[in-house]
């Protein structure tokens, strides 16, 4: 049948995965519960039901803040069915986040996790003027529970069948289902307006590339309200794929285990640190273990793909997969095809490695306003290169702009920014072309490289410019640094603020009996040394402007909860930059300015 709204995915359940008893799965207690293909449509149907005997009409704006699980999908249908516009929203707001975001959307109604959400939103009632009710996922005294919706509909099903079927037949592709509101790194946050055929081109064109089978399973990791975690969702979806949700990021390794899965989506962010894992499990070894571990390491380092490295390399390749790599598949499950890799830059290393290793990292490219794939790496040739966010996928089009830019056209463009006519001109151009803020260059006529963000390359005070995304990279390959954000803005020279990995250096210090307590480790004489010897190692590869002059080790992680990085993890530059004043004027040895 064919499938160009997101709810036509029911009727494709109905009619080719009918018996599938693991449609959908979560943790519960020590084991899974499970939702069949008939549990998702009548839970689906009768939710909308609910919805409609609520009042609401399409147009309608209903929030949901939520843990992935299976229950985020029947909200999202039903809201699909009846016209209304589903608002994702990161877990991780605080409470004015939140009323910036349900006062732009005019959000109704709000489906949340747990206590501490629904605590949150539920003080935004009568603040937030649209704002009627909170209903929560886990039962929780003292407020609404999701279910009293479905029950609701299910006991008006035959008032309100007919009329849910008329909403569903005026429902076109190109009309608006979802509302997402962007991170915000660089800027405020922006509505994306999305349309059904945006988000089903995409999952159907993904869906193609990953070849997903109705056996097979997907383990969902990723928030949910993100685009790139909803298209895998969705793509799962359209492939018949179980869905199965992970309990949290701090449970991953656990449900990897249960699950084996055959692929899940992740950021460069999770990749690094699961590799750091691997790096410092193998320090732990001794003798001839050490040895052989850091030897199928360096190897994997090497790799190229078709066997571009020789016969005697893939022999060796062999046998460092037969002792070494395979207890890293192993750790994954054992029955990985792939991992989908999105949201930030790839350090090719991991790449590398990974591939080396048997795990094929699928690297691709998009934000929410293009649903959000433009290009993927294809699993095989000939559209794979390594180092390359791969080929655009069916229907889209991308090219280079004459400073660099990249612009993207096709089915996936969003619709626009909500209640901005400006931002929307000024992202998509006359000619339907989406102008995506990151600068990059196309490989042999055809595989897109990423090199920077536009707005994040900074000019220094001899008008040389500096993309600080490739730097930023090269300097996490080193064990020791976590994160970094390269700055210089107007500057004479390039520097950094390093967020160091504090289980490797705390191992660092033990060798030279030295106090390992977070607030001291950056204090340390032979720290810093570590750390110059560490940047002045990178600098090798870099021309004069881009060399890392100065930098300042600070103490603090950086994660989302303490609002250094974006929910998709990327470094909020504006907020580090105010967080760091000091140490930025420090390094630039600038005075600082006086409030009179």
């Amino acid at each position: 049948m064919s499938v160009t709204r997101t709810f036509d995915m029911l009727q494709r359940y109905r009619e080719q995965f009918p018996v599938k008893t693991d449609a959908f799965a979560c943790k519960e207690g020590k084991g899974w519960k499970k939702f069949s293909t008939e549990a998702y449509i009548v839970e689906s149907y009768h939710t909308a039901y609910g919805f409609m005997e609520l009042g609401c009409k399409p147009g309608d704006k209903i929030a949901t803040i939520s843990n992935n699980r299976p229950e985020w999908n029947f909200v999202d249908m039903a809201m699909a069915m009846t016209g209304i516009i589903h608002v994702p929203v990161f877990a991780t707001l605080d409470t004015e986040g939140y009323k910036a975001i349900f006062d732009h959307a005019g959000v109704r109604y709000a489906f949340v996790a747990d206590k501490a959400l629904a605590q949150k939103i539920s003080s935004l009632i009568g603040v937030v003027k649209s704002l009627e009710k909170v209903f929560t996922f886990d039962r929780i005294d003292g407020f609404a529970h999701w279910s009293e919706v479905s029950e609701l509909g299910k006991a008006q099903e035959s008032k309100h069948r007919q009329e849910l079927e008329r909403i569903k037949a005026g429902i076109k592709p190109e009309d608006c289902v979802t509302l997402i509101y962007t991170s915000g790194t660089t800027g405020n946050s922006k509505g994306v307006m999305l349309s059904h055929r945006n988000l089903m081109s995409n999952a159907m064109a993904a869906a193609g590339v990953f070849n997903l089978k109705p056996e097979h399973r997907y383990l969902s990791i990723l928030p949910i309200c993100h685009v790139g975690e909803r298209m895998g969702n969705y793509q799962s979806q359209y492939s018949g794929c179980s869905i199965y949700y992970a309990e949290s990021i701090a449970t991953v390794a656990n449900d990897l285990k249960d699950v084996k899965p055959h692929a899940f989506g992740a950021v460069p962010r999770i990749l690094e640190k699961v590799y750091d894992k691997i790096i410092a499990k193998g320090e732990l070894l001794t003798g001839v273990k050490k040895k052989l571990f850091f030897w199928a390491l360096d190897l994997g380092l090497k790799y190229k793909l078709n066997g571009e490295n020789g016969a005697w390399y893939e022999f060796r390749l062999k046998i460092a997969n037969k002792i070494i790599f395979n207890k890293w598949r192993e750790a994954l499950g054992g029955n990985l095809i792939y991992i989908g890799i999105g949201g930030a830059a790839l350090q090719p290393r991991l790449e590398r490695v990974f591939w080396a290793a048997g795990v094929r990292l699928v690297n691709m490219y998009g934000l929410t306003e293009t649903s959000p794939i433009i290009t993927i790496n294809r699993i095989t040739a000939p559209l794979l290169k390594l180092g390359s966010v791969g080929a655009v996928i069916p229907d889209v089009q991308v090219k280079i702009a004459a400073d660099g830019e990249i612009l993207a056209k096709g089915p996936n463009v969003m619709l626009g920014y909500f209640k901005d006519e400006k931002a929307t001109s000024e992202a998509i151009d006359a000619e339907g072309w989406f102008h995506t803020g990151d600068i990059g260059v196309i490989d042999e006529g055809k595989f897109l490289r990423i090199t920077d963000r536009k707005k994040e390359i900074f000019k220094l005070s001899n008008g040389k410019y500096v993309a600080p995304q490739a730097i930023e990279n090269m300097l996490k390959e080193s064990v020791y640094i976590d994160a970094a954000m390269v700055i210089g803005e107007g500057e004479k020279f390039t520097s950094a603020l390093i967020s160091p990995n504090v289980e490797a250096l705390a191992k660092f210090c033990e060798g030279k009996n030295l106090s390992t307590k977070r607030e001291m480790i950056t204090l340390h004489k032979e720290v810093e040394k570590l750390f110059k010897e560490i940047v002045d190692g990178f600098n090798k590869n870099l021309g004069d402007d881009e060399k890392v002059k100065r930098f300042r080790l600070v103490a603090e992680d950086w994660t989302p909860d303490n609002g250094m990085l974006s929910p998709t993890l990327k470094l909020k530059r504006k907020v580090l930059m105010k967080k760091y004043e000091n140490e930025v004027n420090e390094i630039f040895r600038r005075e600082p300015e006086r409030v009179s």
